[in-house]
C-alpha cells in the first residue's frame, strides 16, 4: 500500500476506471431537490436528476461537503499514518476547498496528514490534476514533488465546454427569459471556458450543432502544438455519439497517449445540461 493516498471530489467526472486503478477516493458534493439530500454519483445519477428537473419544472441546489464529510473520508487512512493529497473544486466556485482545509485541520494530530490543492477547475479540468498526481504517486515520488508538479500544471489546464441548450442557465438564474428565447430560436449555443478558477463565457456559435462541436474541436487542435502529450479528457452530458466523434478526432490528430472519455456528475450537469460536451487537456510546462 502506496504512503499516499489520492483524494478528489465528485465534481473531477473521472471514469471509474481511473479511479479504481489507482484507488483514488472520492468525497461526494450534495444535491438538493426540496427537503431531500442525494450524495452526487452515490445517491443520485445524471439520468434521475434530469428526470427530477422535468418533474419539478427548477434545478436542484448544490452543496460542498462539510467538514465532517471529509473527516469521515480522511480519517481512516491518515490514522494509518499515510498522506493525503486532495486536489478539489475550484475556491472561485464552491466552499468545498475550504471545508476540505478545515477537516485537514481537524487532522493535524494524528499521524499522517493532508494536503490540500485548490484545482482552480471544475470536472476533467480537476480530473486531469487528480489523474497526474495518481500517476506520480504510482512513480514513487514524494508529496513535495507531487505537490510542486500540480500547482504548476494547474496553471495550464485547458477547460472548453459547447452547452447545447440555454434552458439550464436560465433555471439557473445565469440568462433571462428573453435571453433563453430568442438564444433557442437563433440556435445559439454558449462556449464556456474556465479561466482562473472561474466559469468564463467564452463565445456564443450560432447554428447547428455540428457547427459548435467543429469549433470545439478546431480549438483545441490549434492548440495541438503546445499540448502535453498525456492525457485528454472528452468529458460529456448524454452526448455519447458526439463525444465518440471528438474523441476519434483527437486520437487521429494529436500525440496524446490517452484520450478519455467521461461522463458529467450531477453537479456539473446540474449547471450546463444535456448534450453539453467539452474538451479537457494540459498544455507543456517546465516542470
Amino acid at each position: 500500500m502506496s504512503s499516499i493516498k489520492i483524494f478528489s471530489d465528485s465534481t473531477s467526472d473521472l471514469p471509474k476506471s481511473i479511479l479504481e486503478q489507482y484507488d483514488i477516493g472520492i468525497v461526494p458534493l450534495y444535491v438538493t431537490f426540496g427537503d431531500q439530500d442525494y450524495r452526487d454519483g452515490v445517491d443520485l445519477l445524471p439520468k434521475r436528476l434530469y428526470e427530477l428537473v422535468d418533474q419539478h419544472g427548477v434545478l436542484p441546489k448544490t452543496a460542498a461537503p462539510s467538514p465532517g464529510d471529509f473527516v469521515k473520508a480522511f480519517e481512516p487512512h491518515v490514522k494509518e499514518g499515510r498522506h493525503i493529497i486532495y486536489i478539489g473544486l475550484s475556491s472561485h466556485l464552491s466552499a468545498t476547498i475550504q471545508n476540505a482545509t478545515l477537516a485537514s485541520q481537524m487532522l493535524e494530530e494524528e499521524p499522517g496528514s493532508v494536503t490540500v490543492i485548490d484545482s482552480l477547475n471544475l470536472s476533467t479540468g480537476i480530473g486531469q490534476q487528480v489523474y497526474r498526481a495518481a500517476l506520480l504517486a504510482e512513480e514513487g515520488r514524494t508529496v513535495e514533488e507531487i505537490v510542486v508538479h500540480i500547482e504548476e500544471m494547474r496553471k495550464h489546464i485547458e477547460t472548453e465546454f459547447i452547452i447545447d441548450t440555454l434552458d439550464y442557465l436560465y433555471k439557473g438564474g445565469r440568462c433571462s427569459g428573453l435571453q433563453n428565447i430568442v438564444g433557442t430560436l437563433l440556435r445559439i449555443r454558449p462556449v464556456i471556458k474556465v479561466i482562473d478558477g472561474k466559469m468564463t463565457p467564452a463565445n456564443r456559435v450560432r447554428g447547428k450543432r455540428e457547427k459548435a462541436l467543429e469549433q470545439l474541436l478546431n480549438n483545441a487542435l490549434a492548440l495541438k502544438d503546445q499540448m502535453d502529450d498525456e492525457t485528454i479528457f472528452v468529458t460529456h452530458s448524454f452526448s455519447e455519439e458526439d463525444a465518440a466523434y471528438i474523441q476519434a478526432q483527437l486520437k487521429e490528430k494529436t500525440n496524446a497517449k490517452n484520450v478519455f472519455l467521461s461522463d458529467a456528475g450531477c453537479v456539473i450537469s446540474s449547471h450546463c445540461g444535456t448534450n453539453t460536451i467539452g474538451i479537457v487537456f494540459a498544455k507543456s510546462s517546465t516542470t
